[in-house]
């Protein structure tokens, strides 16, 4: 999944982010959700998250366990 829908991000799953830092390069960090910031169903570039550890991003991949 591409993280761009609001109603598949809950807090706990583990997910691929692109920080702001990193948005021209690509890279990504990965990281369990603890809070959704994005108010919009849906959004382009993914929906923003904060990670556990404090960083926020716009999620790039959703991972099941």
């Amino acid at each position: 999944m591409n993280g761009q829908n609001r109603k598949d991000v809950l807090p706990g799953i583990a997910v691929d982010i692109v920080l702001k830092k990193d948005q021209k390069t690509g890279k990504l960090t990965r990281g369990i959700v603890k809070d959704i910031l994005t108010k919009s169903s849906t959004h382009p570039h993914g929906i923003k998250v904060r990670l556990t550890n404090g960083q926020i991003g716009r999620i790039q991949e959703i991972h099941f366990k």
